[in-house]
């Protein structure tokens, strides 16, 4: 057993665990955070996305230990209040979800995705969103409206 802490949506957790326990495992059934979601354990699908200190990582082959002291973000931690994170909302307005099993992953990827094209000043194509996503798979939508939620996001976000 392992004594980890860490800072989980804004709120220190601290919990005894066996040594290869992963992040994923920690998250949904330590913590009862279950946005995040298991689609493939072996890192392909994407849909275990959180953030770790601000960068997107796939909680489903990180072991929980390897993050102690660390800031982790889940989907559930990127509303304000009742108020949608603009990269949920954008996935509402433009139905970038319709199963809705990656839908945590993407939007924690693309929170990321974005954060780091505008700081970089660089432009966020569809070419390069696409490419960015290659790490997380959709069964359900083409891809075409993800694509679009994601560039409305980005607007939206360049403009707040």
């Amino acid at each position: 057993m392992t004594k980890i802490s860490m800072t989980v949506n804004d709120k220190a957790v601290s919990r005894d665990v066996p040594d290869n326990t992963l992040l994923v495992e920690f998250i949904r059934e330590n913590l009862r955070l279950t946005g995040t979601h298991v689609g493939c354990d072996t890192s392909q699908c994407g849909a275990c996305v959180v953030h770790v200190d601000g960068k997107a990582i796939k909680s489903c082959t990180t072991l929980a230990a390897s993050v102690d002291g660390a800031t982790v973000t889940t989907v559930e931690g990127l509303a304000n209040g009742k108020e949608l994170h603009p990269v949920q909302q954008a996935f509402k307005d433009n139905h970038g979800l319709q199963c809705g099993f990656c839908t945590p992953g993407m939007i924690m990827s693309a929170t990321d995705m974005i954060a780091r094209y505008q700081a970089s000043g660089e432009e966020l194509t569809e070419a390069a969103i696409r490419h960015e996503l290659e790490g997380n798979i959709c069964r359900c939508t083409g891809y075409h409206n993800i694509v679009k939620s994601i560039q409305d996001a980005a607007a939206k976000m360049a403009n707040a």
